[in-house]
């Protein structure tokens, strides 16, 4: 909302000396955000001048200067060209002197022009910033102003005032107004506020027809709670917006358009109630209020022709509509040229039919925006009463007894508000007497109850509904900056969750790795989930979303695999090919047969119980949280005397193995089968006994769907799983100081076992004194029987009390092939 200071100052006691800077200080004491402050861009030598004589000179390019002799209260008159042709000998003129400079910046000199020294300029409205449209020179007769030649034209057309930007949130409707935002100043500094609506007396009028005929209110709620009618007859549409109104709506932001409709634009910012007019020759019987029918169509005043919906709130006469209430009127009843009688309209309309409307067909307006925010249902006697006024004294109209005022009787809910409530919820220990005083500042009736007070909001007020906005206007009429800035202090042992905790540590350890972490969108399509959301590619039941933001990707992901692939193709496009990548993050796992969902949805300002909560939780399908990475080109790229290393399985399963010790747990890698894997290149994550997760190469189908050259490597496991099976605490094992004992072992077995089972198997009949077991070779070949493989594994041995002699780290490995002998045939390789 921009605030004219000149405005500003008819209502309430803003000091001479305050800057707009000050102003706007005060104004963010109470609540609101500055934006910016806004002046006429224009200094110098800016006078009225009399033009004296001209004489008319046509140009080798078709243009007719004059060259014009014009008084501006010297000596001697000045020369000036102009290339305007709507002004007269006698006219008086705005002139721009040598030194002065004109919005734009255009600065103003001497300078030779079509065979003359042009001594200054003469303006136009648009040169002087006083509008948009060129309509020729600016003649001051036009505004009815005869003044002496040489007068300070800045101070004579208000060029001199300033206005402040204001950013007024939604629930503070009434601060659109000047009067809403002097009443806050007045608050903010202790200054006497004039309330203007009380300044004007509102006449009844009486025996024009108006019906409120709402068939299908929204919400239950009438369109319109409050109309009111005058008219004013006689009116002289020729006559000039004075200067100081166009210089103030100008600030405001609005351009001025004609004398009646800038005064109902003017009462609009004055007051905060939009007025429309209507020129009521052109208005067929009397007004009825109603909702828009079938076919039904409206040219409004901005010459687009609408197509009207069932629920749009229309202005009818009996010719039909004539205007989209709260928003845009009709062109068939605008005030024009010719207008000599108006109805003036002031009404309260809902604030949700507004906001549709207006939405419904971009179509925001200064009276939508009011409406929607709500308007003070005490406002339209006194704001069509100011247009009639205004009307009367500026435009030379008649006030007419036509007219009328329908309503609801304005009685709002008590509020209560008890004792300590305030100081609880704002941390600051008011007095009784300062909650009462604030409150009655802000125009609340307060009447003291036994456990407190019952409070009535003012009728400018509709966002007061309830406790906790009262509390809120104590603190910020008694200042923001009284409330202190304390940070709690949190209960002892509390801080992230062990769940979180160790996302974290999983999540940082593979940064630390060279990972890079890219989050992203979970939608996905039927086709992606049925691939990488299940091990056999079947089709596994998905959450399908109601709005969905892609058409081709409305169902939310089973897998992290799909966003990998999407961000991998996107790096690879751009040249970037060396990619190792992962997310942490959640995916849907409906399980089949169950529906889910609720219609019942807890109210936003209770706590709900544990019941609403457990049936909450039940309508929403498993969410558990995976991490998943990709590996693609090379981990390292070639170097003088080295060539590049692919990222391949090994690497992957480094990552595994960095996983499991940020997360505390022993991972166990066994061949498996993945619908998108390739066969013999994928690989079961195991914890204990509990699968929780994969690992493998992309088929190259798979690769080449998703734009992928050469090999791929995915892995995704369930971290919350993984977690689970952690437990709440992760332990650091204690480091011996003794040394160890390395030994290897190559066992013949089967070729089609795997070679975690024989690690298993190695690993329980070894006992506690090996310290890690990892496999070194399998080989197939010479020297091997036919359907068999020969797996060598580097066993490590240590004891934390002793030094181990070889005969026990001997006797350890043995009994470890005695346990891999017994349950999978193994032998020892000569």
């Amino acid at each position: 909302m921009r605030v004219p200071l000149s405005w500003l100052r008819e209502y309430v006691d803003v000091p001479a000396s305050a800057t707009p800077e000050d102003v706007l200080a005060a104004f963010v004491s109470v609540g609101f955000e500055e934006e910016e402050v806004i002046r006429f861009e224009l200094s110098g030598p800016v006078v009225v001048g009399t033009v004296l004589s001209f004489e008319a000179e046509p140009q080798s390019n078709g243009k007719t200067i004059r060259w014009c002799q014009v008084d501006v209260g010297e000596a001697e008159p000045r020369g000036i060209v102009c290339g305007a042709g709507n002004f007269y000998e006698g006219d008086k003129v705005v002139v721009s002197l040598p030194g002065a400079v004109l919005p734009g910046p255009f600065p103003i000199s001497a300078r030779k022009t079509y065979g003359h020294v042009s001594d200054g300029m003469i303006a136009s409205a648009r040169e002087l910033g006083l509008g948009d449209e060129h309509n020729g020179i600016l003649r001051l007769v036009e505004l009815g102003l005869d003044p002496e030649p040489g007068t300070n034209a800045i101070e004579l057309l208000g060029l001199d005032d300033v206005a402040v930007d204001v950013n007024v949130t939604p629930d503070r409707g009434y601060a659109l107004s000047i009067r809403g935002l002097a009443r806050e100043y007045g608050h903010a500094t202790g200054a006497a506020f004039r309330d203007p609506a009380l300044a004007v007396t509102p006449m009844p009028g009486s025996g024009f027809s108006v019906t409120v005929d709402d068939q299908a209110p929204i919400r239950g709620r009438n369109g319109v709670t409050e109309f009111v009618t005058r008219t004013v007859r006689g009116v002289d549409p020729s006559r000039p917006t004075p200067p100081w109104m166009i210089a103030r709506l100008s600030l405001a932001g609005i351009r001025s358009i004609s004398l009646l409709v800038d005064i109902t634009n003017y009462v609009m910012l004055e007051l905060g109630g939009p007025i429309h007019g209507y020129d009521l020759s052109k208005l067929t019987g009397g007004i009825t209020v109603r909702r828009a029918t079938a076919g039904e169509t409206l040219e409004t005043l901005d010459g687009q022709k609408r197509k009207l919906n069932a629920e749009d709130l229309l202005i009818t006469d009996e010719s039909g509509p004539i205007g989209l209430a709260g928003v845009m009127g009709g062109a068939t009843t605008e005030i024009g040229a010719d207008t000599t009688d108006v109805l003036i309209e002031a009404a309260v309309f809902d604030t949700v039919s507004i906001a549709r409307t207006a939405r419904r067909h971009k179509l925001p307006s200064e009276a939508s925006r009011r409406f929607e925010r709500g308007v003070d249902p005490l406002l339209p006697a006194a704001s069509a009463q100011r247009v009639v006024d205004l009307m009367v004294e500026l435009g030379g109209g008649t006030a007419d007894e036509l007219g009328s005022s329908i309503g609801v009787t304005y009685a709002p809910e008590p509020i209560a508000l008890p004792s300590g409530f305030v100081q609880g919820v704002v941390g600051v220990d008011y007095t009784p007497a300062r909650i009462a005083e604030t409150l009655e500042i802000i125009g609340a009736d307060v009447t003291a109850t036994a456990d407190g007070w019952s409070v009535t909001a003012p009728s400018w007020r509709p966002d007061l509904t309830d406790k906790w906005t009262l509390a809120e206007e104590v603190a910020r009429i008694d200042g923001l900056d009284a409330i202190p800035s304390i940070l709690p202090t949190p209960p002892s042992g509390r801080g992230l969750t062990p769940a979180q905790q160790g996302r974290r540590r999983v999540a940082n350890a593979l940064a630390a790795a060279g990972y890079v972490e890219t989050p992203s969108f979970p939608f996905i399509s039927q086709e992606q989930n049925d691939l990488h959301g299940s091990a056999t590619g079947e089709s596994l039941p998905s959450v399908r979303l109601a709005n969905a933001l892609d058409g081709q990707a409305p169902f939310l992901r089973r897998s992290l695999i799909p966003a990998l692939l999407q961000t991998a193709h996107r790096n690879v496009s751009r040249g970037h090919t060396d990619l190792a990548l992962f997310e942490v993050g959640t995916v849907f796992l409906p399980e089949p047969g169950v529906t889910y969902g609720t219609d019942t949805i807890p109210a936003g300002a209770v706590r709900p119980s544990d019941e609403t909560l457990a049936a909450l939780n039940a309508a929403i399908p498993p969410q558990p949280r995976h991490v998943a990475l990709l590996l693609a080109g090379a981990v390292s790229p070639k170097q003088p005397g080295r060539e590049a290393e692919a990222a391949g399985l090994e690497v992957a399963l480094d990552a595994i193995r960095v996983i499991a010790v940020a997360a505390g747990v022993d991972i166990t890698v066994a061949q498996g089968e993945r619908a998108a894997l390739h066969p013999g290149r994928t690989g079961v994550l195991t914890v204990g006994d509990v699968e929780v997760g994969y690992v493998g190469e992309l088929l190259p189908a798979v690769a080449a769907d998703a734009d992928l050259p050469g090999r791929v490597t995915v892995a995704e496991l369930d971290l919350d799983r993984i977690l689970d099976l952690a437990g709440e605490r992760v332990t650091v094992a204690h480091l011996s100081t003794f040394p160890a004992a390395t030994q290897d072992v190559s066992l013949l077995v089967d070729a089609a076992l795997p070679a975690a089972d024989l690690r298993a198997a190695l690993v329980e009949g070894a006992g506690a004194l090996l310290e890690s077991v990892r496999l070194v070779d399998d080989y197939r070949g010479q020297g091997v029987p036919e359907g068999s493989k020969s797996l060598t594994f580097a066993l490590r041995f240590r004891a934390e009390d002793r030094t181990l002699t070889a005969a026990e780290a001997t006797a350890a490995k043995l009994a470890g092939v005695a346990v891999a002998a017994e349950r999978h045939g193994a032998a020892i390789r000569e």
